[in-house]
């Protein structure tokens, strides 16, 4: 999980309990988008852990293929 995405999170979902406490339907509707920006980064960051790992097994791959030929 990236700590960018987490702490977006966070102050996500803060700023949106003072928003209902307080009434302020901007503060919730901003922890609101936060929190939504928060997982977009967090799954932009899985997605590239992803493609690494991809890359790296094709290329483990292609080096295996190379050793027995």
């Amino acid at each position: 999980m990236s700590n960018d995405g987490a702490t977006d999170r966070l102050k996500g979902k803060a700023k949106e309990a003072i928003g209902k406490v307080t009434g302020n339907e901007r503060m919730k509707s901003e922890g609101k988008a936060d929190q939504a920006k928060g997982t977009a980064k967090e799954g932009v960051e899985d997605l590239k852990n992803r493609a690494a790992g991809v890359k790296d097994s094709l290329s483990s791959e292609n080096r295996d293929d190379e050793r027995r030929d």
